[in-house]
């Protein structure tokens, strides 16, 4: 009966061991479930910058593809053609509605 006793404590010592361990995974699961649901939820402040400056930079190349339209608009006007004239209107009233969408960089 003793070798019984003896071969079975540290079996079953073992076993405990193991089931202790999915236990643990067990209940800590749904903890690590919804903290990663939060984390997908949620935007960072790095991540809400970033997109913030991606949006920015695309302003600013609009902005600047306008500007380029409208000096090729202008000249084009000046040599009569109307339409540019037309067309010319069009984009300075689109630059005017993005310029005041871009900050101004500080001096210095």
């Amino acid at each position: 009966m003793r070798r019984l006793a003896f071969v079975a404590l540290p079996l079953s010592a073992v076993m405990l061991t193991a089931c202790l361990g999915t236990v643990a995974d067990v209940v800590t699961a749904p903890v690590k479930v919804a903290s990663k649901g939060v984390d997908l939820a949620t935007t960072s402040q790095s991540e809400a910058d970033e997109k913030r400056g991606r949006e920015l930079r695309k302003r600013e190349e609009r902005l600047g593809k306008l500007e380029r339209q409208y000096e090729k608009q202008l000249d084009e006007c000046e040599e009569g053609d109307r339409r540019a004239c037309d067309d010319a209107r069009d984009t300075y009233a689109e630059m005017q509605q993005i310029i005041p969408t871009i900050p101004v960089e500080p001096e210095g």
